[in-house]
């Protein structure tokens, strides 16, 4: 595989293009076609559903300028000579990894873990595009472009990848009034027409990757003009985002609802309305076969696993927190299941956290001469993650209980003079004033109890596809890379010891 032009690295004073969290905003004022319970968004940085978490985005941009952060978030790119974010370029040794970690570990931490889709999420992909260019021949050239593009800017890029489950019992040619697809080819582009899910975070961010997660029909050919993956900036005309409910625009107060008043990443729809789409947009065209190998030679799979492992310690640190918090107010801290519980919570943000150092510490070659988190790594932590979110949910519900319930409808309530008095008396827990107690336990509640936090369960279980094919998923890699192999040799080792006469071979045999 081939690799972009290295460019020598200056010592400093490196060109710096990268957005700041006002260019940010402002690139969303671009007249994208955002649509939430039936009215059209003409501002997304503005509006009630989206403007705090934009803001939110905006806050992570402001964090590659800060002189306090700057040196932790970027580095010179070698293929472009400019400063981009750690993430957003190939790493190349271990160390280099590691560091991408710590970017990855600080954007995290200033969403506490509940921002997934962050614009580092996609440098999974987009960054393999500078050494793997030559694979989406004839259109590699667009994948060099588009990677010191994305690279050089910070671009926000979300994806949307997954079929419309519209009739899981016909394939995909039957039905083409659902799935993308070409309907016109043109000296200049192609005319798509169709719609992709899921979408989170479109809303907010500057283009759209469009690919296929699963492409799989029995009629060789009659599904090459779905075998598509193209770049779309979310002004594109006809392309139109449809949103889920904000749970945003439904929060009520920051002292309420601390975590959906700012982190909500709206999950949506893209359809595309006869869209035109410039060939220099363009990765793969009617190419099933590119599209089967696009995501396992991409990097997208190990590195979209490490940044995901990176957020997800960061969310299971504030969890453990709040549960910590939360007993001691609740006087349940000193009970031996309680500790046990909060034990447990624990060992899952530790081992979580060790794998990334693992995936980081032990890589695997990519094309280039860089270096890729270890796939089998990766398809074990990609496999066991939903169960640290479901642990976590368990313990809070068994060990807070009813005072995850026994809150004030709202901060209105301890802010009115008749009430206060009375809340202070009655609310207030160990060690805690009610003000103190209310405020925890409404943060708790946020996290797992509110629209928002019911999202979250169900995005933790399902975004690295379904369970049982996740697992599926770990046993095919297995089995690809001739671990299970390697697992039934020493089987094979071990019955080698002996047969029925007795032990066959070392210390056993010569002591008979």
């Amino acid at each position: 595989m081939g690799q972009a032009p290295i460019v020598d690295q200056p010592a400093d004073g490196a060109p710096n293009d990268l957005m700041t969290g006002d260019s940010y905003l402002e690139s969303l004022r671009d007249g994208r076609q955002v649509f939430v319970d039936g009215e059209f968004v003409k501002d997304v940085t503005t509006h009630p559903a989206f403007a705090n978490a934009a803001r939110s985005i905006a806050h992570l941009y402001d964090a590659l300028h800060h002189p306090d952060t700057k040196d932790l978030m970027t580095t010179v790119d070698r293929y472009t000579g400019y400063r981009v974010h750690r993430f957003f370029t190939p790493a190349h040794s271990p160390e280099e990894l590691l560091k991408a970690r710590d970017a990855i570990e600080h954007w995290a931490r200033l969403g506490y873990g509940f921002m997934n889709r962050t614009p580092d999420y996609n440098a999974s992909f987009m960054a393999g595009l500078a050494v793997t260019h030559d694979f989406y021949e004839p259109f590699g050239d667009n994948a060099r472009a588009w990677y010191e593009k994305y690279a050089r800017q910070g671009l926000s890029i979300s994806h949307a990848i997954v079929n419309p489950p519209a009739d899981r019992t016909k394939s995909s040619h039957e039905i083409r009034d659902v799935h993308l697809k070409v309907v016109e080819e043109r000296v200049d582009g192609i005319v798509v027409e169709g719609a992709k899910l899921m979408a989170t975070a479109s809303a907010l961010a500057n283009v759209a990757f469009v690919g296929q997660s699963h492409l799989s029909d029995p009629d060789a050919g009659k599904a090459d003009d779905m075998a598509l993956a193209f770049m779309a900036p979310l002004n594109t005309p006809g392309m139109k985002v449809v949103c889920r409910t904000s749970y945003e625009s439904k929060a009520t107060s920051p002292f309420d609802n601390p975590l959906s008043s700012r982190f909500d990443e709206n999950d949506a729809v893209l359809v595309f309305d006869k869209v035109f789409i410039p060939w220099e947009s363009v990765l793969i065209h009617r190419d099933t076969e590119k599209i089967h190998q696009c995501f396992p030679r991409s990097g997208l799979l190990s590195r979209g696993f490490f940044q995901g492992a990176i957020r997800r310690s960061v969310k299971l640190q504030f969890m453990a927190g709040i549960l910590d918090r939360g007993t001691r107010i609740y006087g349940t801290d000193g009970f031996r299941d309680v500790q046990a519980g909060l034990g447990e919570l624990l060992a899952w943000r530790h081992q979580t956290w060790a794998v990334t150092s693992a995936m980081a510490l032990d890589p695997e070659y990519g094309p280039g001469g860089t270096v890729l988190p270890r796939m089998d790594y990766a398809a074990g932590y990609r496999a066991l993650a939903p169960l640290s979110w479901e642990r976590t949910h368990r313990f809070f519900e068994e060990h807070l209980a009813g005072a995850l319930l026994m809150t004030p409808s709202s901060g209105k309530d301890l802010q009115n003079p008749e009430l206060r008095p009375l809340l202070d008396r009655y609310y207030r827990g160990t060690g805690a004033t009610a003000e103190e107690r209310t405020k925890l336990f409404k943060l708790a509640w946020d996290a797992i109890g509110t629209e928002f936090g019911a999202r979250h369960e169900l995005y933790d279980l399902n975004s690295a596809d379904r369970p049982d094919q996740v697992r599926l998923d770990t046993l095919n890699w297995s089995r690809d890379a001739g671990l299970l192999d390697t697992y039934g040799d020493l089987v094979q080792k071990a019955m080698d010891d002996y047969d029925l006469d007795g032990w066959t071979r070392g210390r056993w045999a010569q002591e008979n």
